[in-house]
């Protein structure tokens, strides 16, 4: 909890909020609870308490020998209400869908966190079918289209960045700040972001900020494999996701009595 919020922190919500997010954090590698108590910080007894309490919820699950525990069923129906219940990603999907008809190449819809972007929504290329969905997945802010989309639309000294040195993803990403910033300032020139393989190798991305929000949180991209990108397939992926932009911020301007949730 932040120490401005005026608020004590609850111990034992803050610690089972971090062992859920380290649960998910690790995806389809599970843990042991000697690994969970040592990373938290936690007593072992204290650890297999929570494990058990939070099994018990469905929150946690574990296998058949009791010794390995991963993220539970109630973690994906509370993921699907943030998303059914939010009405700036209900009004963006049949955009995303228009966009996704239009140009056939995979398209996101991404919102900022702390110093990552978390996808919200998905529309996947027509010509390459993922067999594992990206929505609930996170990213650095600073190692792709989307994050760069919504960095520059901060003040340099105002960036959600990471302390220490940026994480690559790639060989392509930034890694030094300096260049990140001569990106950024690329990105308030031409209104929109560009990565060449900066999260994937092989992929190129074009990121734009959704600017219903001051600075905004929200923004969309396309995702292009660097083989068929042609000059010519690049003019279209902007024209075509500018217009996108353009028909999501006419959509959602500011409802009056609506919930501004930050």
């Amino acid at each position: 909890m932040p120490e401005n919020s005026g608020v004590r922190g609850v111990k034992s919500a803050s610690r089972t909020v971090a062992l859920l997010e380290l649960l998910a954090a690790r995806v389809d590698r599970p843990a042991r609870l000697d690994e969970l108590a040592e990373e938290l910080g936690v007593p072992r007894s204290s650890m297999y308490q929570l494990l058990r309490t939070l099994i018990d919820c469905g929150w946690v699950r574990t296998d058949t020998t009791g010794s390995l525990y991963g993220i539970g069923i109630r973690a994906l129906h509370t993921g699907t209400s943030y998303l059914d219940s939010d009405p700036r990603v209900r009004a963006a999907r049949p955009y995303l869908d228009e966009a996704s008809d239009a140009l056939g190449e995979t398209i996101h819809l991404a919102r900022l966190d702390g110093t990552d972007v978390v996808y919200l929504a998905t529309r996947e290329s027509h010509e390459y079918l993922r067999t594992i969905s990206r929505v609930g997945r996170r990213i650095p802010a600073h190692a792709g289209a989307l994050g760069k989309a919504l960095l520059a639309e901060r003040p340099d000294g105002q960036l959600p960045l990471p302390e220490g040195s940026l994480a690559p993803r790639t060989e392509n990403t930034h890694i030094e700040r300096a260049t990140l910033l001569a990106d950024l300032a690329g990105v308030r020139e031409r209104g929109y972001s560009v990565e060449r393989e900066e999260t994937v190798a092989g992929i190129a991305g074009f990121g734009f900020a959704l600017r219903y929000d001051a600075p905004a949180v929200d923004a969309i991209s396309c995702s292009v494999p660097v083989a068929r990108l042609s000059e010519e397939h690049e003019d279209r992926v902007v024209t075509v996701m500018r217009e996108i932009r353009a028909k999501i911020e006419s959509a959602l301007s500011p409802a009056a009595g609506a919930p501004d949730w930050r």
